[in-house]
């Protein structure tokens, strides 16, 4: 999810666990562990592409990480802190680290929870930015602050953030099964074969679904809003994978097919090949577009030796991309 959620998560696992004995700087402290795990996007910084794609929510979103690195938070914290023990802090770090890990579980792109174990644990069932999540449990959160350390109210409005924004993210489970249903409705109505289907949330929002489909030599992709009065239309993406034989044994190339779980295209554009991770759809709602959300040029030294370099995005993509979305959400 992105910094903001995670520093209200942070904050409102920090209350829970020691406000009721440091007041606001449990608050504080459980905002700034709710964002250690993201440390590993400056590390990927200083990596290839490949790499850093597959170091992201990696270790530092694992079970492993929260285990071993709250006890080392909560002793650094308790040198300088007045509040001395150790095990309230270290309980405060644990359930920090491994609740955004948890929350990133829900999110297309998943979390390595259980590294090293090569298993990314992905429910796609919400968006990385998601208001309808985020702001009602950063109201209850800002309304927990200005109460006493010891009020009952101040206990009530931390609770009541975390069961809100909790039941809202086992409702998008929900939400998500019923989009299933619905586009695996629409495949056999309209006689489509495929293999398998992959579904997830648009941006901002739980309305309107996306789904990927494979089929023998293409990927049909389509999408789903709770305000449809029409059927669901799937528009055919040709999967040109006989374009990278050459690279079907390469090392980086096998790694970055692992990363997209084989939901992946292949585009060329003049003399230049694109792979395409399809998990995460097109920059836009049009039929037949071809610019995607994740899109990567394949680059070649004369060796056999490949490099992947991401395509650029720019703000005029986005605000167009939302402004289709919008219209979109509110039914064909």
């Amino acid at each position: 999810m992105d910094s903001l959620t995670q520093i209200v998560l942070g904050a409102a696992v920090g209350e829970a666990v020691l406000g009721k004995k440091i007041g606001n700087k449990a608050m504080l402290y459980g905002a700034i562990a709710g964002t250690i795990p993201d440390l590993d996007v400056i590390i990927g910084n200083f990596t290839d592409t490949v790499t850093a794609l597959e170091m992201h929510r990696g270790f530092t979103h694992s079970i492993l990480f929260s285990i071993t690195f709250a006890p080392i938070f909560g002793w650094i914290v308790s040198r300088f802190e007045s509040y001395k023990n150790i095990k309230a802090w270290s309980w405060l770090f644990f359930w920090c680290l491994l609740t955004h890990p948890l929350l990133d579980a829900f999110t297309t792109w998943g979390t390595q929870l259980f590294w090293p174990f090569d298993i990314r644990l992905a429910f796609k069932s919400i968006f990385v930015i998601d208001p309808l999540y985020t702001l009602p449990f950063l109201i209850f959160v800002v309304l927990a602050m200005f109460q006493k350390r010891t009020s009952k109210r101040r206990r009530f409005y931390n609770t009541t953030g975390l069961l809100i924004s909790t039941t809202y993210l086992f409702l998008t489970l929900i939400l998500k099964w019923i989009a299933f249903e619905k586009f695996e409705e629409a495949l056999k109505v309209q006689n489509i074969e495929y293999r398998q289907i992959d579904t997830r949330p648009s941006a901002l929002n739980t309305i309107l679904w996306s789904a990927n489909v494979e089929a023998k030599d293409s990927f049909l992709m389509a999408t789903y809003s709770f305000f449809d009065t029409k059927k669901i239309q799937f528009n055919s993406y040709a999967k040109n994978h006989q374009l990278i034989a050459k690279y079907k044994e390469n090392d980086k190339f096998e790694r970055m097919v692992h990363i997209s779980k084989d939901w992946y295209s292949i585009t060329k554009k003049g003399n230049e090949l694109y792979f395409n991770d399809l998990r995460f759809g097109l920059m836009s709602m049009e039929p037949n577009a071809s610019d995607y959300v994740f899109q990567y040029r394949i680059d070649e030294n004369g060796k056999g030796q490949i490099s992947f370099t991401e395509t650029e995005k720019d703000r005029a993509d986005a605000k167009k991309l939302l402004k289709e979305l919008w219209q979109r959400v509110k039914g064909n």
